[in-house]
C-alpha cells in the first residue's frame, strides 16, 4: 500500500506536494514556484517561513512543549490576558481549531439556556454556514450536502437566512427557548456573504433586549482579516462569546473562545476541557503571531490590500459575462460566477496560482496579509486570464 492508499479519502487532493515556503510563494517536489492566494485557507495570514514565529516555535519546541491542563502554563495565561484585552472580552478557553471553539461556544449556550430554566435550550443559525464537522458544529452549519450521512443530528438548531433581522426577530415572538444566536460576520465556506449594514448591531439589540448570548464566529473572520482585529468591529459590536482559530497560529494548531458578561461565568472546573488545547508550543505561536501582527499594524495593511486587490480585480474582470460579482472585505474576497467553476482551482494551479472555489460558484481569496504590489498585480493578471479562459 502507498503512502497516499493508507489515507482515508476525505479530501480530493489537487496533484501537487510543496516542500517549502517563504512570505507568500510555495515550492513544489520539482521546484516549481507558486503564489499563494488562499494562506492555507485563512491560516497562513504572515506567510509562510515567517523568521519571528519559526525562531519563537524552535526555541520553545527545545524548551517545553507540553504539560497538560492539570498545572498552570504561564505562555497561556499571557495569551488569555493578551487575547481577551484586543477583543474587549473577559475569559479564554483555549483549544486546537475553529470546530472546538465553536463547540465550547454551543455549550456556553446550553449552560446559558439551562441558567434560565429553558430545558431545551435553542440556538439560532444561518442558512449556509459553516461552523465545523463535529456533530455539534456540523448540526450548527447550514449546508446540507455536508451533513448527508451524518444522521441523526444533534437537535436544538433554528435556522434563518442569513442577513434577515426580521426572521430572528420574528422568532423571537413566538419562542421562548432561544438561548443564543450562532452567526458568522462574513459568511466564508457560504461563498463570502457580507451581511447587510447594521446586521450584527441589530442581533447585539434582540440578544440583550430577550437574554440571549450573541457568538461570533471569527474564525475565518479574525486576526486582521478584514482590516480590524475582528472583523465585528466593523459593526461596532462585542458579542458574548467569539471563536477564534485558524490565522491565531499562523499553521500551529491552535483555537480559543473568549467570553464576555455573563457567558464569562458558565464554565467551572470539570465543565470543559482539552488535552492539548492552549498548550506551551501553540500558545507561544499564538503570542507571536499577535506581536507580529501588532507590530506590523497588518489589520490596516489588509483594509488598505484588500481595497487596492479588489479594485485592480473588478477593472480586470469587468467585461466578463461569467462574471456575477466581485465581494470582499479586507483580505477576503469572492468572485462569484454565474456557473458552477471548480475546474478553475486546477486551471489556476496549472498557471502557478493557488486559490479555492467554495459554494459550488464562488471564487475564493484569502491571500496572506503580507502582500505587495508585486503579489497584487500578479494575481490579478493571472487570475483573470485563468477566468476569461472559462467556457460560457
Amino acid at each position: 500500500m502507498s503512502g497516499r492508499e493508507a489515507l482515508m479519502p476525505t479530501y480530493q487532493r489537487l496533484p501537487v506536494a510543496f516542500v517549502r515556503g517563504s512570505g507568500a510563494y510555495l515550492w513544489d517536489e520539482s521546484g516549481r514556484r507558486y503564489l499563494d492566494a488562499l494562506s492555507g485557507v485563512a491560516v497562513c495570514s504572515l506567510g509562510h517561513a515567517h523568521p519571528a514565529l519559526a525562531a519563537a516555535i524552535a526555541e520553545q519546541a527545545s524548551t517545553l512543549l507540553h504539560t497538560s491542563n492539570i498545572y498552570r502554563i504561564s505562555l497561556q495565561e499571557e495569551l488569555g490576558a493578551r487575547l481577551t484585552r484586543l477583543a474587549g472580552m473577559e475569559k479564554a478557553f483555549f483549544c486546537n481549531s475553529g470546530a472546538e471553539a465553536n463547540e465550547a461556544a454551543i455549550k456556553l449556550a446550553r449552560l446559558h439556556g439551562h441558567a434560565r430554566g429553558i430545558g431545551e435550550p435553542q440556538i439560532i443559525v444561518m442558512q449556509n454556514s459553516f461552523h465545523g464537522r463535529t456533530m455539534a458544529t456540523l448540526s450548527a452549519t447550514g449546508n446540507a450536502k455536508m451533513q448527508q450521512g451524518f444522521e441523526p443530528l444533534l437537535q436544538g438548531f433554528l435556522r434563518v437566512p442569513y442577513g434577515d433581522l426580521d426572521a430572528i426577530a420574528a422568532l423571537a415572538d413566538v419562542r421562548r427557548d432561544i438561548a443564543a444566536v450562532l452567526v458568522e460576520p462574513i459568511q466564508g465556506e457560504g461563498g463570502v456573504n457580507i451581511a447587510p449594514a447594521g446586521y450584527l448591531a441589530g442581533i447585539r439589540a434582540l440578544c440583550d433586549r430577550h437574554d440571549w448570548l450573541l457568538m461570533l464566529d471569527e474564525v475565518q473572520t479574525g486576526m486582521c482579516r478584514t482590516g480590524r482585529w475582528f472583523a465585528c468591529r466593523h459593526d461596532g459590536v462585542t458579542p458574548d462569546v467569539m471563536a477564534l482559530a485558524k490565522a491565531l497560529g499562523n499553521g500551529m494548531p491552535i483555537g480559543a473562545s473568549l467570553a464576555a458578561g455573563k457567558a464569562a461565568t458558565l464554565l467551572s472546573p470539570g465543565k470543559h476541557g482539552s488535552t492539548f488545547g492552549g498548550n506551551p508550543l501553540a500558545c507561544r505561536a499564538a503570542l507571536t503571531v499577535i506581536e507580529v501582527m501588532d507590530r506590523e499594524r497588518l489589520d490596516e495593511r489588509a483594509g488598505a490590500t484588500g481595497e487596492q486587490l479588489l479594485a485592480r480585480l473588478r477593472e480586470e474582470l469587468r467585461g466578463i459575462p461569467a462574471v456575477r460579482e466581485v465581494r470582499g472585505r479586507g483580505l477576503m474576497i469572492g468572485i462569484e460566477m454565474d456557473r458552477p467553476c471548480a475546474e478553475l482551482v486546477e486551471q489556476s494551479l496549472a498557471a502557478g496560482l493557488l486559490i479555492n472555489v467554495t459554494a459550488g460558484n464562488v471564487v475564493r481569496l484569502l491571500p496572506p496579509l503580507i502582500y505587495g504590489a508585486a503579489e497584487i498585480e500578479s494575481l490579478v493578471t493571472t487570475l483573470a486570464s485563468v477566468i476569461a479562459r472559462h467556457p460560457a
